[in-house]
């Protein structure tokens, strides 16, 4: 009977082993076998990233196809590479910036050559929030601006000229971007305000409407001569006055409703001086009725005198016929008059 042999222990360690190492060895090749295509790439074009540099990314969580392909496009470009370095290209992603968008406008600058911008303001404008491919773009091709902006509930800005009559003026204008100025600098919003304040005040400033129908270029230099860019991401390159129409006579409609004013307020003036007036009258004809009822006092006070007096023995009988008919004589006299008069 044959016993089965024991398996020695060192064997079992060395496949062990063994299977580590090629499991190791395997793993290896797969991360250089990834990241060897662009390792070659770099190489080839001289964008100096080593697949040393390309494994960091792996741990880093950085793309690295995004750098290195960024990097190849600034070195292909011929951009200085003093300053884009990898460990500037990945910082840059690891901040959660667009690296190939930031290249692609490098390379655009470069290409303009009267454009200075350099990585690190390239980079800022990025983390900015604003598009900085777009802003060189407008740097190289200037924009133009509506004023008053397309969708504004106004379509046009009105002003009044010195001698009452509105203007309608629609403008366009031309605006370069100033990348110096982009980070913290006012955008479009302002600009078009600006502008539509100075054209406002221009217009008013004029002593006619015709002179700035004859010469609308006036406008436009009394809104260049404020320097409405200062402080704004973009440069104003021109100020095109588009169209001008004549809206109503504000300043006949201003007089018209000013007379009116003045009409209501003559007339309320008249109305309070008539009321004075009759509560003056209603206070004479009281007084006039308050008069009335002390003459009846006084004369409900001579018959009381007089018959005290025939007590007294003061007036005789005489005395009192010769006072009725001066009386009666008085009464006769009044009506006599009160014919006549009618008459």
């Amino acid at each position: 009977m044959l016993w089965a042999q024991e398996p020695n222990p060192m064997s079992i360690a060395f496949i062990v082993g063994l299977v580590l190492v090629i499991l190791v060895m395997l793993g290896i090749f797969a991360v250089f076998a990834s990241y060897f295509r662009l390792w070659v790439q770099s190489a080839l074009t001289g964008a100096g990233i080593r697949i040393w540099d390309l494994l960091g990314m792996t741990f880093r969580k950085v793309n690295a196809t995004v750098i290195t392909r960024s990097k190849i496009m600034a070195v292909q470009a011929g951009i200085d590479r003093s300053e884009i370095t990898t460990k500037a290209l990945e910082a840059h992603f690891m901040a959660g910036g667009n690296v190939p968008l930031v290249i692609r406008s490098l390379i655009a600058a470069h290409k303009a050559k009267t454009i200075q911008l350099t990585f690190r303001e390239a980079t800022a404008i990025d983390l900015a929030g604003r598009n900085v491919l777009e802003s060189v773009q407008t740097s190289v091709y200037p924009k133009v601006i509506d004023c008053p902006a397309k969708g504004s509930p106004r379509e046009s800005l009105d002003a009044v000229a010195k001698d009452g009559i509105q203007l309608k003026v629609k403008a366009r204008v031309t605006v370069r971007a100033n990348l110096q100025q982009l980070i913290g600098g006012a955008t479009e919003d302002t600009i078009v305000a600006r502008v539509g304040e100075g054209i406002v005040s221009a217009i008013g400033s004029a002593g006619s409407h015709k002179h700035v129908l004859e010469n609308p270029d006036m406008i436009t230099k009394a809104v260049l001569a404020r320097r409405l860019d200062s402080q704004t991401a973009f440069e104003i390159v021109s100020i095109d006055i588009a169209d001008i129409d004549v809206g109503q006579n504000i300043g006949a409609r201003l007089q018209a409703d000013q007379a009116e004013a003045d009409t209501r307020v003559a007339q309320a003036r008249a109305e309070g001086r008539r009321a004075m007036a009759v509560a003056a009258e209603r206070e004479k004809l009281a007084d006039i009725e308050k008069s009335r009822a002390a003459l009846v006092d006084a004369e409900a006070e001579v018959p009381r005198a007089m018959a005290e007096s025939f007590r007294n023995g003061n007036l005789s009988v005489g005395d009192y016929y010769k006072l009725r008919n001066v009386q009666s004589d008085t009464d006769m006299r009044k009506a006599i008059a009160a014919s006549s008069g009618s008459s």
